[in-house]
């Protein structure tokens, strides 16, 4: 088969990839913020759902959590498409690992800033929202663009699923071409493209903040 065809192909699966990112990335910054959150706030009962979520997502594999949510749920009467199966698959299990970049960074703000906030009698929420978060959130950025390029990583496992992204794609060309070498090495190269973009975006986004904090406040 012809390079470019290969490549024309390939870039169809890439543009199925980059749409599961889409979706999934959102999802696990949602999932991260919140249970998070909830595990150093809520109420025990509440705290203790958010623990539940965490460690279960934490400490059973990605490939399982996949299967159970496409090929098991369908038993007890939940029917998901393969997209929205692949979606929250890597979205929820991502986001359980983002609860703790959450978490540490907003340990990280210095307790003086919260003493402060409470001696000028700010209520739990401006202390949260107006003090602590924009402190936090330029300690999470790098950590969450590391998250970000795993979840990345992460979508091939959506080829078990039948849904044609980037490696699926791959694979099906290599079983009928066996032009291995050349298909893969183009894999390798859209897998990285993806990541380094996602690490400049990320990179971008801590300097703007960063200027921010730096003038007294976020644009």
């Amino acid at each position: 088969m012809p390079f470019g065809e290969i490549v024309s192909i390939l870039l169809e699966g890439t543009w199925v990839t980059l749409k599961i990112v889409a979706f999934a990335l959102p999802l696990a910054a949602i999932m991260a913020f919140t249970f998070g959150l909830l595990r150093m706030y809520a109420p025990k009962p509440i705290k203790y759902v958010s623990v539940a979520y965490i460690e279960f997502f934490r400490g059973t594999s990605a490939l399982i959590q996949l299967y159970w949510i496409y090929f098991v749920l369908p038993f007890f009467g939940v029917s998901i498409d393969a997209m929205t199966a692949g979606v929250l698959a890597i979205g929820l299990n991502i986001g359980a690992y983002g609860t703790e970049v959450v978490r540490g960074a907003m340990q990280s703000v210095p307790k003086g800033q919260y003493e402060a906030s409470v001696a000028l009698n700010f209520t739990s929420s401006q202390r949260l929202w107006r003090i602590l978060m924009p402190q936090a959130l330029v300690n999470m950025i790098p950590p969450f663009g590391n998250l970000a390029i795993e979840l990345v990583k992460a979508t091939s496992l959506v080829s078990l699923i039948t849904i044609a992204d980037l490696t699926y794609r791959a694979k099906s060309l290599a079983d009928m071409t066996l032009q291995v070498t050349e298909i893969f090495a183009v894999v390798l190269v859209l897998y990285f493209v993806m990541a380094q973009v996602l690490a400049f975006a990320f990179k971008g986004f801590e300097k703007r903040l960063s200027r921010g904090l730096g003038r007294g406040g976020l644009d």
